[in-house]
């Protein structure tokens, strides 16, 4: 299938730019998900971690 697209994406001028944009923007993403990670408090990622228990109850007492 890439030699019926190829032909054609080489005569756009500047296509090379945007497997680098994409390769930027993916750093960038999981670079700041890292560092949001590494800096979550212990006690942020506890409840974070408690919330589906706490909605499952809350949907038992509706019930």
């Amino acid at each position: 299938m890439l030699k019926f697209i190829k032909p054609y994406m080489e005569d756009i001028e500047g296509i090379a730019t945007y497997p680098m944009i994409s390769l930027v923007i993916f750093f960038v993403f999981f670079v700041a998900l890292f560092w949001w990670v590494a800096t979550a408090t212990k006690d942020h990622v506890k409840e974070m971690s408690h919330l589906p228990f706490e909605d499952n109850q809350q949907n038992y007492k509706e019930q």
